[in-house]
C-alpha cells in the first residue's frame, strides 16, 4: 500500500528517482481507445475534437473582459459528476462564489467543485494531492510562482517554469488542465512562445466587448481539427451556446437594401451563412479608402480589381466598405461571389433578394471556381428557407440534386451572374 501511494505522488515529490524510459517499437505499444470526457457545452466539446481528452494540456487566451473565466467557471459547474479544483490568483473565493451563484442556482451547485484563491506551485501541488480532482483549471497561468526560481510572477521564465511542472503533473497523473492565459495588445498569447509549443491545445476567446456573440476558436489541437469554432452569447446570466450561428450571422432588417448578400461558408465541420455587408460611394479624398472588417485586405483588393478589369466596373475611384455581420471573421474563398454581388449591389443601388444566397471563389479571370462541401452549403441554405443558390457550374458536375427543393443555379463567369441579378 505504501509503495502505491509513493508511486502515485512520484510527480510531487523533489529529487524523487527519476523513471528511465526504455525504447519500445510500435507493436510493443497497446493502443488504448480514446476516452474523452464530454462536456455539456457542445460548443467546447466541438472545438476540442469531441470532448476533453484525459492529461491534456489546454491554453485558453482573449482579450481582458471577453469572458474566459466566465466560459471556464461556466464548464467547471457543468461537470456535476467530475471533481474539479477551480484555481484563481486573480479573484478571492468570494467573487468566484458571487459569479458561480449568478451562473448557476445556489442549490444546484455540486459538491464536487472545490476553489483554491493560491499562486504558489508548491501549495497548490499540496492542495491536488489532497482533493485528487479529474479536472484542474488555472486561472492564470500569468499569476502563478513558482519556489525554484527567484523571479516575479508573469515573467518569462516564471510562466515557463509553471506551465512545465503542471505539464508534468497532467502527463504523469492524466489529468487535464485547463490554463487562462493573458494577451498582448498586439492579440498574441502573453509568456514566452514556448508555451504554445507545450500545451496539446490552444483555444482563443474572440469577439467584441460591445457585441453580445464570443467565437472560441482553436489554433492548434493534438486531438482534433484546427479549424472548429464554437459560437456563444454573452448574457447577463452567463455563455450561452449558440446551436444555429446563421441565425445571429444573418442580420435582422426591414425589406430588402442595397449592398447586402448571404454567403454560403464553411468553418470547419459547420455549415454558415453570412451576411456581407458593403458600402461604395465615390471617393471624398484624393486616394480611394478600402476598409474590410472581418475580411482580408488584400483578397478584397484582388476582387476589385477583377470586376474593374474583367466586368469594366469603375471602382477605382470609390471608397470601398466591407463588413461580415456578427463580428466573424471568414477567411473561406467561397464567400467571393456573394462579396462581388453585394459590391455592385451597392455601386449600383439594386437590391438584391434576400432569399438568394451565394458559394463561390472568385479567379482572376472573372470565372466562377469550384468550392469545397457544396452539397453541405446547399442543404444548409435550404434549410433556413432560402429559395436559390448560385454556385459554379463546375461544381454542379457532382452533385445529386434530385431531393432538392431550393433552386440551384451554375454560372461560369461572373458577368453572368451579374446578367442574370441586375440584367
Amino acid at each position: 500500500m505504501v509503495k502505491k501511494e509513493e508511486s502515485k505522488n512520484e510527480w510531487r515529490q523533489e529529487g524523487s528517482r527519476e523513471r528511465i524510459a526504455k525504447p519500445k517499437t510500435l507493436h510493443e505499444i497497446t493502443s488504448a481507445s480514446e476516452v474523452r470526457i464530454i462536456s455539456p457545452d457542445a460548443e467546447l466539446n466541438r472545438v476540442l475534437g469531441g470532448g476533453i481528452v484525459p492529461g491534456s494540456l489546454m491554453l485558453i487566451g482573449g482579450e481582458p473582459g471577453i469572458g474566459k473565466s466566465t466560459l471556464m467557471l461556466q464548464v467547471a459547474l457543468s461537470l456535476k459528476r467530475i471533481k474539479v479544483l477551480y484555481v484563481t490568483g486573480e479573484e478571492s473565493d468570494q467573487q468566484v462564489k458571487m459569479r458561480a451563484e449568478r451562473i448557476l442556482p445556489k442549490e444546484k451547485v455540486s459538491d464536487n467543485f472545490y476553489i483554491l484563491t493560491e499562486t504558489n506551485t508548491k501549495n497548490i501541488f499540496l492542495a491536488i494531492e489532497q482533493v485528487e480532482p479529474q479536472l484542474v483549471i488555472v486561472d492564470s497561468i500569468q499569476t502563478l510562482h513558482s519556489t525554484m526560481l527567484d523571479s516575479a510572477a508573469g515573467s518569462i521564465a516564471q510562466v515557463r517554469q509553471c506551465a512545465g511542472e503542471l505539464m508534468k503533473f497532467a502527463k504523469e497523473t492524466n489529468t487535464p488542465v485547463f490554463l487562462v492565459g493573458h494577451i498582448t495588445k498586439d492579440g498574441m498569447l502573453a509568456g514566452p512562445k514556448v508555451l504554445e509549443h507545450m500545451v496539446d491545445t490552444v483555444l482563443q476567446f474572440e469577439g467584441d466587448r460591445h457585441l453580445a456573440y464570443r467565437i472560441l476558436r482553436t489554433t492548434k489541437n493534438r486531438f482534433g481539427s484546427t479549424s472548429e469554432i464554437g459560437i456563444y452569447e454573452m448574457l447577463g446570466s452567463g455563455l450561452r451556446e449558440v446551436s444555429n450561428p446563421s441565425e445571429i450571422l444573418i442580420s435582422q432588417k426591414d425589406g430588402q437594401h442595397t449592398g447586402a448578400t448571404i454567403g454560403a461558408t464553411i468553418e470547419g465541420n459547420r455549415p454558415l451563412l453570412i451576411e456581407i455587408q458593403s458600402l461604395v460611394s465615390p471617393a471624398s479624398y484624393g486616394t480611394p479608402q478600402r476598409t474590410p472588417n472581418g475580411f482580408d485586405h488584400k483578397r478584397l483588393n484582388m476582387l476589385l480589381a477583377v470586376l474593374e478589369k474583367r466586368c469594366g466596373f469603375r471602382v477605382g475611384t470609390q471608397d470601398v466598405f466591407v463588413n461580415m455581420a456578427g463580428g466573424i471573421t471568414v477567411e473561406d474563398p467561397a464567400i467571393d461571389l456573394a462579396l462581388c454581388v453585394s459590391l455592385i449591389s451597392s455601386m449600383e443601388e439594386i437590391s438584391v433578394s434576400d432569399k438568394v444566397c451565394f458559394a463561390a471563389e472568385i479567379g482572376l479571370g472573372g470565372e466562377l471556381r469550384a468550392v469545397n462541401r457544396v452539397d453541405q452549403r446547399i442543404s444548409e441554405a435550404e434549410k433556413l428557407g432560402f429559395e436559390e443558390i448560385y454556385i459554379s457550374k463546375y461544381s454542379k458536375k457532382s452533385l445529386d440534386l434530385s431531393k432538392t427543393k431550393i433552386t440551384v443555379k451554375s454560372f461560369g463567369k461572373l458577368t453572368e451572374v451579374f446578367q442574370e441579378l441586375f440584367g
